[in-house]
Parts: structure tokens; C-alpha cells; sequence
């Protein structure tokens, strides 16, 4: 009995030693990255067996994420590895689609696909399809491993999943020229298409640029399976309508538009959508917009259109800004009011809306449009019109006073006054944080990118500090808390300290990290002594100066000899009052303490030297009787502006026959600062120039920008030569948001010229409506300031639209924009001083009319006279386009004597344009 009870027990011994093996062998293949053999090694196992493996991958996993990015081809095998063990591994739903889908271990090339399905292939369908289910609900899984969901769907017999993320991998796989026969073999089609309606994003393949022939056009594919029967008609059209009046971005909306258009719709589906319709002409971007008012205006030629429904639709689009849709609004009034007798009275108020539109063409309509159907109204209808009137410009108001009588009040009484922002004062910068939980709450905004604002920045950095060496046991257990999850936080499988900034200091982070002792002293070294200096442009240069401040700070942190910073600015433009820093000096002189030398450079540099107490500062600061002390009262009495000089390169056409860029032009010139050069720290000594002349072109995007303007503040020119290739991306490249810069020069200090000139004048014909209203912005807030020298702006601004980084439309916009605020002589300055040399270019600037017709309105507002070289030629050609329409108009309105017969030809014209 005994031998068979010692026989079983070395049976079970020998099993689980066996096995024991497998799972070793299963784990050995992991390690080594070799996905493709993990299936033959989980046949080896059993239930027991993988519950006991699944703990060991578990813990390679957490191991892996700690790995280096000098591993990262080891770490990526070893994933894909993981990925397939672990979904043979897991037993339940849950845990397996958690597994398969994590984020670490998606194989975003699909290799392991097959070898996934193969390892689940003897599971039940029910499961399956519980696993397919819960990674459709993951975005990133569904769109990018479709192939795997899908086959799990297929396997399982599940519902098709209707998730954004699967519906975006669905449509990611049907594509090229078999578009139509995919969708029409696919019974998941009739299931999937009514659901991209929802979607708050079209998927990219239904926005491509294809027309309604190519075989990859979708609306054209779904409208062939419509009239096949595959696809219920009726649903699509509500689907498209239903899309197009939620509204969102042009690109969103092409696809519904061009698949409602290809559709079409009865009688009936337009009637019964009226208020639809109307909604989309009146908040719509424009193709939309056009589509509604081409129903709606076909729906008033069938009678279907209510006078109610047409004054409702009439209001909104007649206040649209694109001329294109206001002008059919009021071919479709006029034609109503010819049709309908008695309606004038209700539709010729919303006719009078048009009177304020900018452009005084779609005015003159409006006014015709409104004379002619006038003696319909009663008396009280005409006064509510010849009030309206009041909005016309100047040069329709001698037809309206004809058409409504003299009592028309244009204001004409009034003298002109220029309307201007008011002109920005300095904001000091609130004191640091009080109490440690406040502190930590700046310091969680500002490390998450909560906030972008400078002097929120400096205020979080300068409470760090101060903190750091009154409570640093109570900082460094609220840092822990509340930055648990940072990538700093986190240490190796072995226990020693990651090295997360080896790439830069992702800001505060870096000395956030430091006080919590998760930097490596060698890499705050490395950084101090290596790490400063110019690499490759000045941006770069900017960047390795706002990090020098973080390694210093990141290196002191704690310590007694940093109690505070010297830098830390006292007004919101980055600037330093003088008695404070010299307070401030006095502080570190009494305490004994050695100041740092990035944060006195960084103090020196931000001074405000145009401050009305900067000499008797200067004068305390020589009384202090240290070398700081002496270097500040230096810095504040000696000429050591650094503004740069900007010049552009003499260049042909490209390789490619086309023109160089601006950002490929540009040169900048370091003037030679000595005192910069040899007494500040490496990372600012490129700002003192060099002993020979120093050309620097730039292609720097990105970095640390929002901190550029705080490194020397009180110098403007030199932070608008900075801008320039910025500025010049939002112009020549379309980048969004490029004049974020203009607000800190506009409101920042010292003296402006050439460059600063320059930034404006880019800014003003950015690709981006949003980058012009900053560019706007900063010219008013420059005017108010009695900064702005606008023939020299006007003169750069035809310069540029000359050699094409600016676009004419663009400036007109701009223009037309800082007009309505009121600065009608502001903008006529610039305009003066720009048109002639526009109007003398060699080949005629396409869209110049646009910006004539801007000038006009603002010289007949203002009342300014003027002689405009080379505009008497435009005025007295024949013709009647825009162009030579708008050079009467401007003629005329300049108040010569001599150009009065322009009026009638002028109002003759435009009638006929």
C-alpha cells in the first residue's frame, strides 16, 4: 500500500514538475520575443498551468513597461509575445479583452492578429462574442486591430458591434477601387452606414477628394446600393439632414452634403423639412448653407414657402458675411415680393438688414431692392426703413436721402472720433502661494498644461522654491500625492531611478521631479555643464534658456542656497521692478548667500530699465557692496539694448522654379554685447553676439514658446525677430495659432521698429480668421500706445503681399476687421501707406478691389484727405469691375475738388456691376 501510495505522490511530482517545465519554456519564449512560437507552447499547458504562467506574465509585463527607450526593439518583441500568452492564458472575458486590448501591447501592425485568433480559436462562441463586444468599446482597438474584432464577431455570431471605433476600422478597410463591391458583398453594410451619421467625426475615407466617378467615392457607391435595394433610402436622407443640421466642421460635413445631394429629395421630404432647411442657411458653413437656400428657394417657387418661413430663413442669411449667399437672399426676396402682393410690408424690414453689410454693392441692392416695393409700405414701415438707412455707407447715403426724404440721421452732424482700445497697464503678478495645498494646486495646473499664462509659470516655480526650503517634508508629501501617476514617479523593476529627461525638462516637471529625489544627479550635471548653448537656432537657443533655469533650480532645490528667485518677474510682461530686485539682492546679501548665477542672468535681463525708479535703483544697487549689487547697477545705467538687426536674403527661384519662403530668408544679426558674452552663464551668451557678424537662419517649430517673451521683456524688437519664422509658418504654411507672440509685444516694453512692424504685418495675413483677430488686436493696442508708425506697416504689408507671403484677401480681412472696431483713420493710415505701392505693381494684384472698397469705407467714415500715387490711373479707366469701381469710390471720397463728375460715374458703375 505504501509502495502504490509513493508511486502515486512520484507520479504527481513528476507532473508538476513537467509541467513546471512547460510553463519555464512558455516564459522563455516570451522573454525572447518570439510570438510566433507561443501557441505551441500554450498546447503544452494545462488550466493549473496557465493560471500559474498568467501570474509570471503579469509580472514580465509590469517589468517590460519599465524598460529604457535604449531596449525599446526587445521591448516591443517581448510585447507582442505577451499579447498572444496572455490571451491563452485568460480565462475570463473580461480579463482577456483588458489584455488583448492594453494599450502597451497593441500591435498596431496587426502581426499578431492570426496568432491571437489561433490561440482563442477552441473557446466558446459565447465568449467570444463577449470578448468582441468589449474590445469594440475600446476606440484604439476597434479602429486599429479591426481585422481581429471583426473575425471574433464572425466567429462568434454576435451582434455587429456599432462603436465609432469599429465603424472607423470598418470603413479604414473598405477602400480602393473595390469600394463598391466590398460594400455590397458585406452584410454588415446595411447595419453599419445609417451609424456614421452619429459619429461626432466623419471617418477620413468619406472625406476624401474624390469625384462622384472615381470608384473610391463613397456617396456615389451607397447611392448605386440605394437604387439595388441593399440600402433603405429614406433612412439615408434623414441620416444626411439630420447630420447636416447638427453642423461642425466643413470636412465633417462633406460627406452627408455630397450623399444628400446625390439622393435628392421629393416634394414631400423638402416640404416636410422646412424648419431643417432653414437652420442650415442660417448657422451652416456655406456649401451647406448654399444647399438649404436652394431647396428653400425652390420650395418658394412651388408656393411651399410660407411669407413666415421666408422672413424667418431671410434674417440670418442676409446677416451671413459670404456676399455669394446674401446676394441670392435678395434675388429670392425680390422675386417673392414681385410674386406675393401684400408682403412688403413684413419682408422689406429684413431687406434693410442687409444696409450694414461691409460690402456696399449687396447696400445699393438693398436700397434698390427696397425703393422699388416702398410705396407698398405704410408710414410707419418707411420710418423703420429711412432709420435703417442710417448703417448705409457714406456713398449710398445721397440715394437713400433721395428715396427716403431729408430726415434720414446719418450723423453726419457729429465730429469724427477714433475709437481705440484702452491702453494696457501693467498687472503685477500675485504673490506665491500661501500654504503648501495651495501650491501644489498652481503646480497641478501648470505641470498638466492647465494653464499656459508666463506669470503663472513663474509664480508656480517661485513658490516651489520657497516652499522647498520652509516645508519641505509637508511639499514633498503633498507632491507624492498628488503627482502619483506622473511619468516621473515611476522606478525601474530593480528599484533605482528612471532617467525620464534625458530629452528636456518638460518644464516644472523636472525640478518637481528633483525635490522628490527622481532625477539623477548625474543627469542634473550633465545638464548644467553640457547642456546650455545655441543648437541650431534661436529658438533652440530660447528653449536651452528657459531649461537652464529648471537644471539650476532642479539642482538647488531644497537647499539654503536658494531661498527664493532673483528672476521671479513682478508684472505680467516677464519684467522685474528695479527696487525689488534690488531688495531682493540686499535679502541674499544679508543671509550670506552666493546668488545662482542662470537666476541672477535671468533677474539682470528682465529689469525694467525703463522704470522711473531704475536710477536711484541703480545707485542702492552700487551701494550694496557685492559683485551682484555692482552688475545690476551697471546693467541698469549702460546702453546694452539687444535688439537685433533683420535682413533678407537676395534670392532667386528655388530648385523647383518656385519662390523662397520667408522663414528660408530671414537673417538675423546679433549685435555684439560684451558684457552679455563674457559675464553671463553659457546658456545667454549667444545674446551677446559674437566677435564676428553672426548670420542665423531659422527652422525651429515648437519648444518652450510661451516662455520666449519672459526672457528679456523690456527689449520688444528683439522678441519680434524671434516671432518672425512663427509668424511667417501662419502665413506661408498655414499653421494655426502663429500670432500667439503679437499680444506680449503689443503690451510689452521698449521701443519698437522694423521688426516689430514686420510681425504685425505677417500676423495681419495669417491663413487663420482667429490669428488675424490677434494680429487685429495687437495693431490697435499698438496705435492706442502711440506706438504704431502705420505708413511704415503699410509699406512692409505691400512688400510682402509683393512677394506673396501675404495674401490680399487675407489683409482686406484684417483690415475690414480693425475698421468695425471704430479705428476707421488707424487703418486708413496703414492702407494709405500700403496701396501705393500696390497699385504700382508690374503685374495687377488679383483681389485689390477688396481692399480699395476697405479703404473707401474708412477714408468716408473718417473724412481724411489725401493723394494716392497711382490711384487716378485705376479711377480713370474704363470699366466696371471691382477694381476700378472702388478706385472712383476712394477718389472721390479723398475730398478732390477736382474728381467730383466721380460720383455719378462711380454710382453708374457699381449699378452696373
Amino acid at each position: 500500500m505504501s509502495d502504490k501510495i509513493d508511486e502515486t505522490a512520484l507520479k504527481a511530482r513528476l507532473t508538476a514538475a513537467r509541467d513546471g517545465r512547460a510553463v519555464n519554456k512558455l516564459l522563455i519564449t516570451v522573454r525572447a520575443g518570439r510570438d510566433e512560437a507561443v501557441p505551441g507552447r500554450l498546447k503544452e499547458l494545462g488550466p493549473g498551468d496557465r493560471k500559474a504562467a498568467l501570474a509570471e506574465l503579469k509580472a514580465l509585463r509590469t517589468e517590460v513597461r519599465g524598460w529604457d527607450w535604449a531596449r525599446w526593439n526587445e521591448q516591443t518583441r517581448v510585447q507582442r509575445a505577451l499579447r498572444v500568452a496572455g490571451a491563452g492564458c485568460h480565462t475570463g472575458a473580461a480579463a482577456a479583452a483588458a489584455w488583448i486590448g492594453g494599450r502597451d501591447l497593441n500591435d498596431w501592425g496587426r502581426s499578431t492578429t492570426d496568432l491571437v485568433l489561433g490561440v482563442l480559436a477552441d473557446r466558446d462562441p459565447a465568449w467570444l462574442g463577449d470578448v468582441a463586444q468589449r474590445l469594440a468599446e475600446r476606440p484604439a482597438v476597434a479602429e486599429g486591430d479591426y481585422r481581429l474584432v471583426h473575425e471574433l464577431v464572425l466567429r462568434s455570431g454576435c451582434a455587429v458591434p456599432t462603436t465609432d471605433g469599429y465603424i472607423l476600422g470598418w470603413t479604414a478597410e473598405m477602400t480602393g477601387p473595390r469600394l463598391l463591391e466590398q460594400l455590397r458583398t458585406d452584410p454588415q453594410t446595411p447595419m453599419l452606414v445609417p451609424r456614421i451619421f452619429d459619429m461626432i467625426e466623419t471617418p477620413d475615407r468619406l472625406t476624401w477628394a474624390a469625384g462622384p466617378e472615381a470608384p473610391t467615392h463613397w456617396p456615389t457607391a451607397l447611392r448605386t446600393l440605394v437604387d439595388e435595394g441593399v440600402l433603405d433610402r429614406a433612412g439615408l436622407v434623414d441620416g444626411c439632414v439630420a447630420r447636416l443640421l447638427r453642423g461642425g466642421k466643413p470636412r465633417d460635413l462633406r460627406f452627408p452634403l455630397a450623399l444628400l445631394q446625390l439622393l435628392g429629395t421629393d416634394r414631400e421630404e423638402r416640404r416636410g423639412r422646412t424648419a431643417e432647411w432653414i437652420g442650415m442657411a442660417a448657422d451652416a458653413p456655406s456649401p451647406v448653407a448654399a444647399y438649404a437656400q436652394e431647396v428653400l428657394a425652390g420650395l418658394a417657387a412651388e408656393g411651399e414657402l410660407s411669407v413666415r418661413d421666408l422672413a424667418e430663413m431671410s434674417g440670418p442669411v442676409l446677416f451671413r458675411t459670404e456676399k455669394k449667399l446674401v446676394r441670392a437672399q435678395l434675388t429670392l426676396l425680390a422675386k417673392e415680393l414681385r410674386r406675393r402682393s401684400g408682403a412688403a410690408a413684413d419682408l422689406l424690414p429684413l431687406v434693410a438688414d442687409a444696409f450694414g453689410h461691409e460690402d456696399t454693392g449687396i447696400q445699393e441692392r438693398a436700397l434698390k431692392l427696397v425703393g422699388r416695393h416702398l410705396a407698398e409700405v405704410d408710414e410707419q414701415v418707411r420710418e423703420e426703413l429711412a432709420g435703417a438707412a442710417a448703417s448705409l455707407s457714406p456713398v449710398h447715403r445721397q440715394a437713400a436721402e433721395e428715396l427716403f426724404g431729408t430726415t434720414t440721421d446719418f450723423g453726419d452732424d457729429l465730429p469724427y472720433e477714433e475709437v481705440l482700445p484702452p491702453v494696457p497697464e501693467l498687472r503685477p503678478v500675485r504673490d506665491p502661494a500661501d500654504t503648501v495645498a495651495e501650491l501644489v494646486e498652481d503646480l497641478v495646473a501648470v505641470s498638466k498644461g492647465r494653464t499656459d499664462a508666463p506669470e503663472e509659470f513663474e509664480r508656480a516655480l517661485d513658490g516651489l522654491v520657497r516652499h522647498a526650503g520652509l516645508h519641505r517634508e509637508e511639499l514633498r508629501g503633498a507632491v507624492a500625492a498628488a503627482f502619483a501617476d506622473a511619468f516621473w514617479m515611476e522606478k525601474s523593476p530593480d528599484g533605482h531611478v528612471r532617467d525620464p529627461f534625458g530629452h528636456g525638462t518638460y518644464g516644472v516637471d523636472v525640478v518637481l521631479a528633483a525635490l522628490m529625489g527622481m532625477v539623477r544627479p548625474a543627469r542634473i550635471h550633465g545638464a548644467l555643464v553640457h547642456g546650455q548653448g545655441v543648437a541650431g537656432c534661436v529658438h533652440r537657443a530660447l528653449d536651452r534658456v528657459v531649461d537652464a533655469r529648471l537644471w539650476e533650480v532642479a539642482s538647488l532645490i531644497g537647499t539654503d542656497r536658494l531661498p527664493f528667485l532673483l528672476a521671479a518677474p513682478t508684472w505680467h510682461t516677464g519684467a522685474i521692478d528695479p527696487s525689488v530686485l534690488v531688495r531682493r539682492l540686499r535679502d541674499y546679501r544679508d543671509a550670506g548667500i552666493e546668488p545662482a548665477p542662470v537666476d541672477l542672468a535671468q533677474a539682470l535681463l528682465r529689469v525694467r530699465k525703463a522704470d522711473p525708479s531704475a536710477g536711484d535703483a541703480a545707485a542702492e544697487a552700487a551701494e550694496l557692496g557685492t559683485r551682484a549689487g555692482e552688475r545690476l547697477a551697471e546693467w541698469l545705467t549702460a546702453d546694452v539694448s539687444l535688439a537685433p538687426g533683420v535682413r533678407f536674403l537676395t534670392r532667386g527661384r528655388d530648385k523647383r522654379g518656385g519662390r523662397w519662403w520667408l522663414a528660408d530668408r530671414l537673417v538675423l544679426k546679433i549685435r555684439e554685447r560684451r558684457a552679455v558674452r563674457e559675464e553671463f552663464p553659457p546658456a545667454f551668451q549667444w545674446l551677446g553676439g559674437a566677435q564676428t557678424e553672426v548670420d542665423h537662419q531659422c527652422h525651429h517649430w515648437g519648444g518652450e514658446r510661451q516662455n520666449w517673451p519672459g526672457v528679456l521683456p523690456d527689449d520688444r524688437e528683439n522678441l519680434a525677430t524671434w516671432l518672425l519664422p512663427v509668424l511667417a509658418g501662419g502665413a506661408e504654411w498655414d499653421e494655426r495659432g502663429a500670432t500667439w507672440g503679437l499680444t506680449a509685444l503689443a503690451e510689452g516694453e521698449g521701443p519698437i521698429g522694423p521688426a516689430t512692424h514686420l510681425a504685425v504685418a505677417i500676423g495681419l495675413g495669417g491663413r487663420h480668421a482667429e490669428d488675424r483677430l490677434t494680429a487685429v488686436d495687437a495693431l490697435l493696442v499698438l496705435a492706442a500706445r502711440g506706438d504704431l508708425d502705420a505708413p511704415l506697416l503699410g509699406e512692409t504689408l505691400a512688400g510682402l503681399v509683393g512677394e506673396g507671403t501675404v495674401k490680399v484677401n487675407r489683409f482686406a480681412d484684417a483690415a475690414r476687421t480693425a475698421a468695425a472696431t471704430g479705428a476707421y483713420a488707424t487703418t486708413w493710415a496703414v492702407l494709405a501707406g500700403a496701396l501705393p505701392g500696390l497699385l504700382a505693381a508690374e503685374k495687377p494684384v488679383r483681389g485689390l478691389g477688396e481692399l480699395l472698397a476697405v479703404a473707401a469705407d474708412c477714408v468716408e467714415r473718417c473724412g481724411a484727405e489725401a493723394e494716392v500715387v497711382g490711384l487716378d490711373a485705376v479711377a480713370e479707366r474704363a470699366g466696371s469691375s471691382q477694381f476700378v469701381v472702388q478706385a472712383r469710390r476712394l477718389r472721390k471720397a479723398l475730398n478732390n475738388p477736382s474728381h467730383q463728375a466721380d460720383q455719378d460715374t462711380t454710382q453708374a458703375a457699381e449699378n452696373r456691376h
